[in-house]
């Protein structure tokens, strides 16, 4: 009688270590990536914080500059960018071993839903990313120098640049899977089409509270990223009316 069960067991037991032991695999290759990145990013790690550097040292005013308060902190911060930026660039990479992992498990409409949601997300995560640095950062820091008292000069640590500037890619990156983030609700049932139609007014008043929020103290800075938000939640419910079939109907009716 126990036999049956010892072998159900045993072959739990496998399934179960074959799944750590490709978990694993997929985790090396993942890292891997990324320490092959660094390595070819870290002989130019200055000149990229350079060129991250450059929207504010552009509005400083003259004779003001960065400053490293701490003493490892020329070194340590440009690799400590290198690394972001080969974390950056190597998510690709990343989130196809995530798919290569989970994907066997899905369902095939799963599957139909789940590619273009990846492939979305990880477009709106970087074109949130340049949106903060190509406009967002340049308007937040013309405000910052303009608003600094008489008398005070503006002289901003490297490593809490980084901290920001990172902190304001993250968040802006997030804010942008806005679409991505209605389509998952849709598909999972917490809402349906009518209800993300007829929430429009609410969306607009989350994103600019949202925005509030996250943005430096600036006018500017807060509707450059409202409006967006509001765009990609309307891009958002055309995705749903293209990617998510409506709920059928009970039988009772």
């Amino acid at each position: 009688m126990a036999a049956p069960e010892q072998e159900d067991a045993d072959s739990l037991e496998q399934g179960l270590f074959s799944h750590l032991i490709e978990l694993r695999s997929r985790l090396l290759k993942a890292v891997v990536t990324v320490v092959l990145v660094l390595l070819v990013l870290a002989p130019f790690a200055n000149r990229l914080y350079t060129e991250l550097a450059a929207p504010l040292v552009a509005r400083l005013p003259e004779g003001a500059h960065l400053i490293a308060t701490e003493v490892a902190s020329p070194f340590v911060t440009p690799l400590k960018l290198a690394f972001y930026a080969a974390l950056f660039i190597s998510m690709p990479m990343i989130l196809y071993q995530l798919w290569a992992f989970v994907s066997p498990g899905l369902y095939k409409h799963e599957k139909r839903l789940a590619r273009p949601l990846l492939g979305a997300a990880l477009v709106l995560f970087y074109t949130g990313a340049a949106f903060a640095y190509f406009l967002v950062l340049p308007a937040a820091f013309r405000f910052l120098t303009a608003v600094t008292p008489q008398g005070v000069e503006m002289m901003t640590d490297i490593t809490h640049y980084l901290d920001f500037v990172m902190l304001m890619f993250f968040a802006f990156g997030l804010c942008f899977e806005v679409p991505v983030a209605v389509v998952i609700l849709a598909a999972i049932g917490v809402v349906n089409l009518e209800q993300l139609r007829g929430g429009r007014r609410y969306a607009i008043v989350g994103a600019f509270a949202i925005a509030a929020f996250i943005t430096p103290p600036d006018i500017t800075s807060m509707v450059m990223l409202a409006i967006p938000m509001c765009f990609l939640y309307e891009l958002g419910v055309l995705a749903v009316r293209w990617l998510v079939k409506p709920a059928p109907a009970s039988a009772a009716d």
